[in-house]
C-alpha cells in the first residue's frame, strides 16, 4: 500500500508516482475542496494531462476506483485516523492528517 501526500491547500495540483500491480504509475492530481457540499474532490491525470477519472468524492468505506477496475490504476480508499471524529468525509482543515489517502493495487 502507498500513502499519497495530501494537504489541505485548496486548488492543489500535483504528481505522484504510485506502485500498482507490479509497476509504477505516475499521475497527475487535482483536488479541491467544495465548500458547499462540504466535502473533497479528486481528478487524476496521466502524464500528458489526459483525463483519466474526475469529480472522485473523497469519502471513507468505498473503494473511490471501484468502478474504474477495467482502467488498471489501482484502488484507492479514504482512511479516517483519527477515530474520535464522527464525520466519514475530511473537511476543508483535515485532509492528510486526520484523513488520509491509500492507494494499492487493483481489486477486482
Amino acid at each position: 500500500m502507498y500513502t499519497v501526500p495530501l494537504t489541505t491547500s485548496p486548488n492543489q495540483s500535483f504528481t505522484c508516482t504510485i506502485p500498482i500491480d507490479g509497476k509504477s504509475i505516475t499521475f497527475n492530481f487535482f483536488l479541491r475542496y467544495n465548500t458547499q457540499a462540504k466535502y473533497w474532490i479528486m481528478e487524476l491525470y496521466d502524464t500528458k494531462n489526459n483525463t483519466i477519472v474526475v469529480s472522485i468524492p473523497l469519502i471513507c468505506g468505498l473503494n473511490l476506483l471501484g468502478q474504474y477496475s477495467y482502467l488498471r490504476i489501482g484502488s484507492a480508499c479514504i482512511i479516517k485516523v483519527d477515530t474520535t471524529l464522527t464525520s466519514d468525509k475530511p473537511d476543508e482543515k483535515n485532509l492528510g492528517t486526520d484523513f488520509i489517502l491509500v492507494w494499492s493495487d487493483t481489486i477486482f
